[in-house]
């Protein structure tokens, strides 16, 4: 085994052309931790975020060399620590690294990572679209947590025909909530697969907001006085006004939950949507793509 890996990074970030790759040293998992051969890693708007400077700027992001690049993840353990004694050599595993101040990330050949971080992938679901399910749908889930139990409130799904926002319209309705996803017109039909109404020009006076799109203040004017408004970008929340409640969801490892959402992904009850596989070469092109918008399905890296 070659005593370095190679991970992508931003020394100073400015859009995808500050995206470096570098090599770094292999290193052995300790107490709890397991190495990962990183099959696919996805590019996310997050990431996106990231080389921009956005999570820089608002003081997240403190790194003194470089910051790691990727959230999510899928792979084969190649090493375990001493303690792990039920994830073997030779494992299926997806997962995410939280938060977003590190200096290492998933766009990387290897990944070492905490045991209880990482969840088992089905038989029948092949690596590439294992590697789309956990940041999305994870971060879908705990928006869904923040809204809690609709008992029939009308939520409202922007960006609905994206990762996070189709998971959404699943999980909420299995919550209660009385749905509806708010894309673009040529999207109608894949939001009413997944049980949803559909607008493609929303007006106000929701219950509830799921601001996939990060619309911001334009997704807060949509609420109605005193609902709920929940966004995606950790720690940007736009402020509360008119009684409503603002969250932002800030994504957490859930290794359990993961299970459950990859088994129903392996069964068909859950889309999973690869747009294309991209050698880790290519990745400033795959953020490109991916800012230009419109990609229904995630860009999978592979090292």
């Amino acid at each position: 085994m070659s005593a370095t890996f190679r991970t992508a990074v931003v020394r100073t970030p400015n859009g995808p052309d500050s995206i470096e790759i570098i090599e770094v040293p292999v290193v052995e998992p300790g107490p709890g931790q397991v190495r990962v051969d990183i099959a696919g890693a996805t590019v996310n708007p997050a990431d996106l975020a990231v080389t921009d400077g956005f999570f820089h700027g608002i003081g997240i992001i403190d790194q003194p060399h470089h910051t790691g690049l990727g959230m999510d993840f899928a792979g084969i353990v190649d090493a375990a620590g001493p303690d792990v004694m039920d994830i073997p050599v030779g494992t299926r595993v997806a997962g995410i690294v939280e938060g977003f101040d590190r200096d290492f990330g998933t766009y990387a050949e290897k990944l070492v990572i905490s045991a209880t971080d990482i969840a088992v992938v089905p038989e029948g679901l092949d690596l590439a679209t294992a590697a789309t399910v956990p940041l999305n749908s994870l971060t879908a889930a705990q928006i869904v947590d923040l809204l809690g139990d609709g008992a029939g409130r009308s939520l409202l799904v922007t960006g609905a025909a994206g990762a996070v926002g189709g998971y959404v319209l699943t999980f909420a309705q299995d919550r209660g909530w009385r749905v509806t996803g708010l894309a673009r017109p040529a999207d109608e039909e894949f939001v009413r697969t997944l049980g949803a109404d559909f607008t493609a020009a929303a007006t106000p006076g929701w219950d509830a907001v799921a601001d996939t799109a990060a619309f911001q203040e334009k997704g807060l004017a949509l609420v109605r006085d005193g609902g709920v408004f929940v966004g995606v970008r950790p720690g940007a929340e736009p402020p509360a006004e008119r009684g409503t409640t603002t969250y932002s969801v800030s994504v957490r490892p859930d290794s359990a939950r993961l299970a459950e959402i990859l088994e129903d992904t392996a069964t068909g009850r859950l889309p999973a949507r690869v747009h294309a596989l991209v050698p880790l070469d290519q990745v400033a092109a795959a953020h490109r793509a991916v800012a230009r918008g419109g990609v229904r399905g995630r860009y999978v890296l592979q090292p």
